[in-house]
């Protein structure tokens, strides 16, 4: 016999053609209300049962892939940052070396949170989505065959009907030409006849049992099947959040204690500058001191006691420029400050050498001991914006 394709005959090709018509025709009878359909309201919720568990499944792991590809989004753009950070942090500021570890405990941090939910989480799903394709051929399959089996079966109803029909008319005819028939040829006819029906008969018989059974075997297949398909849905649904819950607290409690770190680092490096700040503001402030020594006792041998800058009586020290009042406290940390207390009036004086004078800072006496002992021995310089002007 000829072959049409690999493993293909033309008798094969030709017995798959006639059971697409048949069960065509049969389907439309079927719809025409012209033939009646094997249907089993259990079975039918099983298969809706499973066509959404199967379109639960699918969103899940498609929900899933799209928060993978958000957590290696979010991986790229904390590995950016912290190269960022890297190339901006130089080399003598605190904790360069603590801040390139860092940034490497957070990018594997990133990798292992990323590698253990595909690994879990995701693996679960996809094994479990993983059998669906091969139960739905099976369905589909199922229902085919219970096609071929009503049609198996009508026909074989419909011989069954028309068989005795046929006898009677084949009885009739059959005895007139056995009438003139010779005598070794009577009944020979209308068995011949007779065993014609028979052999369809027994065809349709055959055909139908075949149908049946291999019905019934797909049927009974799966009604064992999917109920246990339908149970499994909480185990794997279970499996896959309680897993992902899991890395994702792990994920959350470290890179709380990485990011932690970072903001430690962080406020030292503040500290640092600060401290480094304020050091430059006390040399700077202790040269400006030592001109004005140098210069005191030429500056008072300059300056007349009776000179007031802002044209006042005699009564105000020398170099005297205007009051002040203490709005903060603020209390010396050097010998040459002024502490104050808030309410104190402040006469502010000129320095010796304005080039002397740190930017934000004042040199004053307290009105207090001016009146009470009438020099300037305890002028000190103290911050301007712990003051307002009188």
């Amino acid at each position: 016999m000829a072959e049409i394709g690999k493993g293909v005959t033309a008798g094969k090709l030709a017995s798959n053609v006639q059971k697409r018509l048949s069960r065509a025709q049969e389907k439309v009878l079927q719809k025409l209300g012209k033939a009646d359909e094997t249907r089993d309201a259990a079975f039918e919720e099983m298969v809706a049962n499973f066509n959404k568990q199967m379109t639960e499944g699918t969103k899940l792991q498609k929900d899933l892939k799209a928060y993978m590809v958000a957590v290696k989004t979010m991986h790229e753009a904390s590995r950016r940052l912290q190269d960022c950070l890297a190339d901006m942090y130089e080399p003598d500021w605190y904790g360069k070396e603590e801040t390139d570890a860092l940034a490497e405990d957070l990018d594997t941090l990133w990798l292992e949170y990323h590698q253990n939910i595909t690994d879990q989480s995701l693996l679960c799903v996809d094994t479990y989505l993983a059998q669906f394709p091969e139960i739905k051929a099976r369905i589909a399959k199922r229902d085919r065959k219970m096609v071929d089996f009503d049609s198996a079966r009508h026909h074989f109803t419909s011989l069954q009907k028309s068989k005795k029909k046929d006898e009677a008319k084949i009885a009739k005819p059959a005895a007139l030409l056995e009438m003139a028939a010779p005598s070794w040829a009577q009944g020979l006819i209308s068995a011949h006849q007779v065993a014609q029906t028979n052999l369809s008969y027994n065809q349709a018989e055959e055909e139908l049992g075949r149908a049946q059974k291999i019905f019934e075997e797909l049927n009974v297949e799966l009604q064992d099947e999917l109920p246990t398909l339908w149970d499994s849905r909480v185990g794997v649904y279970v499996n896959a959040f309680q897993k992902l819950a899991n890395h994702q607290e792990k994920f959350h409690r470290e890179m709380g204690n990485l990011t932690q770190n970072l903001h430690d680092i962080m406020t030292k490096l503040e500290e640092q500058r600060e401290l480094k700040r304020d050091e430059a503001a006390i040399s700077k402030k202790g040269e400006g001191k030592k001109s004005e020594g140098a210069n005191h006792s030429e500056s008072a041998a300059i300056a007349p006691k009776s000179t007031v800058a802002n044209g006042s009586d005699g009564e105000l020290p020398p170099g005297f420029l205007y009051k002040v009042k203490a709005v903060h406290e603020y209390t010396a940390t050097d010998g040459d400050e002024l502490e104050l207390n808030v309410g104190d009036i402040v006469l502010v004086l000129a320095f010796d050498n304005p080039d002397e004078q740190d930017d934000g800072w004042l040199l004053g006496l307290k009105e207090s001991h001016w009146l009470q002992k009438k020099n300037i021995s305890a002028k000190g310089v103290f911050p301007e914006n712990f003051t307002q002007k009188v």
